[in-house]
């Protein structure tokens, strides 16, 4: 069996904490700034499906409502070529339905209004509230858990690297204004439970080497752990993305917005569980005495 190749990914920490830390500010800027594209789950609106008998052009069904003098239509597939979802932000309207109707309703071809839904205002703030407290249980809880089954400087780690992936996330739809809605939401959460299993499986690796390893540096443990474990980190990436490329090519525009949150988080997760955790744990002073454990009969402040 050949050697194993150990590569000095912490000999590029400061690198990486400069890309980190730009990334940050920039995502943070803009959330400050201009905030998330709300969608209707969040901002409140009316939701209609509509059902035709054959495939539909949802770009000139939006050019025909824009036409109308509705505002701001968002109109895609869903189900399939001839099944429609149409979404109208701002108060709902019993009568909205009826009007909308009319305009599409412009030849002999059978249209089938198939559910109205309204969402108001209380609601989608209530939702999105409920939805940013979920999130913060989720890291107090990551906390908790890696604290117990670590120790605490890998809890502040995995923690740092779970904010660090939901900021540059959250950023990024920002930057480019793609509409954040529920669907997006549980997306970003499943980066959450996406990353800190990768960053448990590389932690749990550096734990056993820091007891095998003992007369080697924080940083020459921490190399090798990582080196270790980056063929499991690349082919669980690769085959992740894989999967998620197919749901945004063939999985229709409703959930575009969520394939490429799960993408880009993914991706940022990746990076994350090899050098955010593991740099914040070399801030932090992590060394052998932290988790090592004693040989029978010796002091861990007596070990070399």
């Amino acid at each position: 069996m050949s050697e194993l190749k150990i590569y000095n990914f912490m000999g590029l920490r400061r690198i990486a904490l400069v890309f980190s830390t730009v990334l940050l500010l920039v995502s943070a800027g803009s959330l400050f700034s201009q905030g998330l594209v709300l969608g209707l789950d969040f901002s409140g609106g009316t939701q209609i499906e509509v059902g035709y008998q054959k495939p539909v052009d949802v770009a000139n069904l939006r050019n025909q409502l824009n036409q109308a003098g509705f505002d701001d239509p968002v109109v895609v597939h869903y189900g399939s070529d001839s099944d429609v979802l149409i979404r109208m932000q701002g108060q709902p309207d019993q009568g909205l339905a009826e009007r909308l109707y009319s305009v599409l309703k412009v030849s002999d071809e059978e249209i089938d209004l198939r559910r109205v839904d309204f969402v108001g205002p209380q609601i989608g703030e209530e939702l999105r509230d409920k939805g940013g407290l979920g999130m913060l249980i989720a890291l107090a809880v990551v906390m908790l858990y890696v604290a117990i089954r670590f120790q605490f400087k890998f809890s502040v780690g995995a923690v740092l690297a779970l904010v660090h992936d939901v900021v540059i996330t959250l950023g990024i739809f920002s930057i480019t204004r793609l509409e954040f809605d529920l669907t997006v939401l549980a997306a970003v959460l499943a980066v959450v439970g996406y990353s800190l299993n990768d960053t448990i499986v590389v932690s749990d690796r550096i734990r056993e080497n820091f007891r095998k390893i003992r007369k080697a540096s924080a940083v020459e443990v921490i190399n090798e752990s990582l080196s270790q474990t980056l063929w499991r980190t690349i082919n669980t990436s690769m085959t992740t993305m894989l999967v998620l490329l197919a749901l945004f090519l063939f999985g229709g525009e409703l959930i575009h917005n969520f394939a490429i949150a799960l993408m880009i988080g993914v991706g940022i997760g990746t990076y994350s569980s090899i050098y955010v955790a593991a740099t914040v744990m070399l801030a932090m002073n992590v060394d052998r005495e932290d988790l090592i454990e004693p040989e029978e009969g010796e002091l861990v402040d007596d070990l070399p």
